[in-house]
This record gives C-alpha cells, sequence and structure tokens, in this order.
C-alpha cells in the first residue's frame, strides 16, 4: 500500500490539528462554559511583580489552579493578599496558551469568613500601629478656650448643621473656619487630607474637627485610608475625629487627638459653653474678692504686730547703740596704749639688734682676725724652728745608724749573685760560686776561690 493512501487512511488531512489549533479550540471551550464562576482556595506561590499583577495558586487538600489578578483589578484591592489566606474569588476559566495550561483570571477577592473591607481596616491598622502613628504619647491636648474652630466635612450634610448649632450656642463668639471637602467615594481621602494640611498653614485655627455623618463601613472609608490617617497624625494642630455614630469605629478615630462619638459631641468637645464660663468667672470674682478682703485684714493686723514689734526693735537698737559706743571707746583706750606698749618694745628691740649688726660684728671680727694672723705666724716660727732642729738631729741619728754610713768606714755587704741572699759567714759561701760585693760607692763582682776559718777563732 502505498504511503499516500495509508495516510487517507489513518490520518484524515481535515483532522490533523497543531499544537495552537487544539490549544486555542480549548481556551474557547472553556472560556465559553467557564466565563463567571465562584472558587474558594488557599493561597500559595504568591508573586507579585512591578507590572502590578498577582501570581498566585489557589489549592485545596486535593487540588490546585493557578490564577492571576491583573492590575485593574488589583489596585482595587482594599486588602493584601498573604500566603495561607483562604478567599473567595470570582472570575473567568482560561487557557495560558503558551504552556497550554489552564488557570483562573480573577475579577474580585474577597477573604473568606470576614469582610474585605473589614480585613483591610484590620492589616492597616496593625501597620500603622507599628509604626507608632496612634501612641497615646503622640497626642496633644486640645486648648480650653479656643478662639478659631476649623471644621472639614461635607458641606450639605447633617453634620455641619449640628457641629454649627452646638458651636454657636455654646460660643458664640467662636470664629469658626469650613473647609467643604467630599466624605465618600473615589479621592474623598485625599481631599479631606489636603484640608487638613491647609488649616495647619500658618496656625490658622485652634482646633480642627474632621467628620462626617452614619453611613455603612463602605461610606465610611474614606476615614480609614491611609493618606488621611498620616495627614491627621502629622498634624501641629488638634485634631477631633467625629465621624458616624458612637458604635462606627473608623482609623482616624485612632489617629486624632480626641476622638468624639458624633459631630455634634466633637462640637461640644472642642468648646466650653460660655454661659457656664461666665457663671464660674462671676463666681469666681466673688471668692477672690472675698478672699482679697480676708487677706487684707489679716495683713493688716499683721502689719499693725510687725509696727508694735519695730518699736520694740528700735529701743533695742538704740540701747544696742550706746553699748557700741562705750565698748568702741573702752577698745580705742586699749589700743592706744597697746601701740604705745609696742612703740617702747620695738625701740628696745633696735637698740638689741644695733648691738647685732652685721657691720659691727664683721669690723669687730676683721680686728680679732688681724691679731690673731699675727700670733699664729709667730706660733708658726716657733714650731717651724723647733721642727727644724728636731729634723736635724733625727737626720743625725739616721747617718748613725745607716748602712752606708757603716759602708763608708770600710765594710761592705756580700750577696749571692743567683737569688740575692745576703751572706753572714764565709762558710755560707761555696767555691767557684759568684757572689756580688757593695761598698759604700759601686759594687764588686767576685767568685770564691777558698773559704777561710774566722782568724779569732
Amino acid at each position: 500500500m502505498s504511503a499516500t493512501k495509508q495516510q487517507t487512511l489513518f490520518h484524515p488531512a481535515k483532522s490533523i490539528l497543531t499544537v495552537s489549533q487544539l490549544t486555542g479550540l480549548l481556551r474557547t471551550s472553556i472560556e465559553s462554559q467557564f466565563a463567571d464562576l465562584w472558587l474558594e482556595g488557599e493561597v500559595s506561590n504568591l508573586r507579585m511583580p512591578g507590572s502590578g499583577h498577582v501570581y498566585c495558586t489557589l489549592k485545596d487538600e486535593f487540588s490546585q489552579i493557578r490564577a492571576v489578578l491583573f492590575r485593574s483589578s488589583a489596585v482595587r484591592l482594599k486588602f493584601s493578599l498573604q500566603e495561607g489566606m483562604c478567599i473567595i474569588v470570582r472570575g473567568r476559566l482560561t487557557v495560558y496558551e503558551p504552556r497550554g495550561e489552564y488557570q483562573i483570571v480573577l475579577d474580585s477577592v474577597e477573604p473568606k469568613g470576614i469582610g474585605a473591607l473589614q480585613l483591610a481596616f484590620e492589616q492597616l491598622k496593625a501597620r500603622l500601629a507599628g509604626e507608632g502613628l496612634f501612641d497615646e504619647a503622640k497626642k496633644t491636648p486640645l486648648p480650653p478656650y479656643p478662639s478659631r474652630v476649623g471644621i472639614v466635612t461635607s458641606p450639605t450634610g447633617a453634620a455641619i448643621r449640628d457641629m454649627l448649632s452646638v458651636l454657636q450656642r455654646r460660643w458664640p463668639t467662636l470664629q469658626i473656619i469650613i473647609v467643604p471637602v467630599p466624605v465618600q467615594g473615589e479621592g474623598a481621602a485625599q481631599h479631606i487630607a489636603n484640608a487638613v494640611a491647609l488649616l495647619n498653614e500658618e496656625d490658622r485655627v485652634d482646633v480642627i474637627i474632621v467628620g462626617r455623618g452614619g453611613g455603612s463601613l463602605e461610606d465610611l472609608w474614606s476615614f480609614n485610608e491611609e493618606v488621611l490617617v498620616r495627614a491627621i497624625a502629622a498634624s501641629r494642630v488638634p485634631v477631633v475625629s467625629a465621624v458616624g455614630h458612637e458604635t462606627d469605629v473608623t482609623l482616624t478615630d485612632f489617629a486624632a487627638d480626641r476622638r468624639a462619638a458624633t459631630p455634634s459631641a466633637a462640637a461640644e468637645t472642642v468648646v466650653p459653653v460660655l454661659a457656664e464660663v461666665v457663671d464660674r468667672l462671676r463666681v469666681l470674682t466673688v471668692r477672690t474678692t472675698q478672699t482679697m478682703s480676708r487677706l487684707c485684714v489679716f495683713e493688716q493686723r499683721r502689719l499693725e504686730t510687725q509696727i508694735g514689734r519695730l518699736a520694740q526693735v528700735r529701743f533695742r537698737i538704740r540701747h544696742e547703740w550706746q553699748r557700741t559706743l562705750e565698748i568702741a571707746d573702752h577698745l580705742r583706750t586699749l589700743t592706744c596704749n597697746r601701740l604705745a606698749e609696742s612703740r617702747d618694745s620695738v625701740r628696745q628691740r633696735q637698740r638689741e639688734l644695733a648691738g647685732l649688726n652685721p657691720a659691727f660684728l664683721v669690723t669687730r671680727s676683721l680686728s680679732l682676725l688681724s691679731f690673731l694672723a699675727q700670733r699664729l705666724e709667730r706660733q708658726m716660727m716657733v714650731l717651724g724652728d723647733g721642727r727644724r732642729r728636731r729634723m736635724a738631729a733625727m737626720a743625725a741619728q739616721l747617718t748613725h745608724l745607716s748602712p752606708l754610713a757603716i759602708l763608708g768606714r770600710g765594710y761592705s755587704i756580700l750577696s749571692r749573685v743567683r737569688d740575692g741572699t745576703i751572706l753572714r759567714r764565709a762558710t755560707d759561701a761555696e767555691l767557684e760560686e759568684e757572689i756580688i760585693a757593695r761598698l759604700s760607692q759601686g759594687q764588686l763582682r767576685c767568685t770564691v776561690k777558698r773559704v777561710l776559718p774566722d782568724p779569732l777563732m
């Protein structure tokens, strides 16, 4: 069978598809059947690249599917997706043709078990609290008697009418600056933040009220947006948050310096009642007058007592003055006497010092020195003559006792040549031994030829 016929039998030309064609057919079929579906799953493999798209995997106990939330939908997401979060999504199933994988394109995402706005509220609250924006230590106390109040709210709502009524009733002289802003909808939070910053310029007001009437969480959401919370936290002017009813809680309540349950309560918080202040001032004036009167009476009596004591002090001063004069006279007399005694003592010391004058002592010592020098010279001459006579006698005696004197009378001294030993007996010499004979003048070197006996023996 030919190859062409075999191809016709087993692979009809109309049934052959490319991979791209098959993927396209599957995509069309899946998108038509699953154009709008709800899905529940757990977030995993979450990725948020710089493009703004969000990629993740939705899974349950047995299966998983890829999901993508494009940027146009991601920017509307009120809360932040996190790994492990259980969510309910709405979207359409499609096929990603380059890889032949099916995935779900998300249009909306809600957390399971809690509303998206409530979750976004809790997430933002935790993050801003971690930055310290809600710390009580950063709160600024409200001024007790403000002269200018700024109100940031809608100009058409009931909240502004209630606040104006309360403020004008309680403090008629108050200056009120109203900055009209939208309080809900897209961009409302930025408008309110700009109004707060405007009232902070050049200290235009003493306190700011930011608020609106009640509504749903969606209606009040502008007061939960980060831009407004940061603007209120950064305000130098104290801010009162008055959003909704008493049960409504927004993040501006935590960032503001004071939270009011309602806009009317905020107006009551920032200003006192003028009539009550006037009554209190009247009562304080009466109390001050009575207190001052009592103080005046007390001080007058105290002054009279001090005057009486002053008279006694004057009498005592006179007495002490007289006593001081007497003591001064006595001291003057003692001083004069002591000075006279001191003068006499000084004169006596001068006389004594005159005898001890170094010049006098030197002159006397020089005279004594001259006398002693002459005496010493005479004594030295006498001692010198005696010493010379004694030395002459001793020299004569030494000359008489000197061996040289004996040699001069014809005697000699014999000694061996080899060791210089002096010979005292003839028998001490040996035959043919060389000896030295020392005479009165010079020496003789002799050889012993014969030893003779002593002729006297």
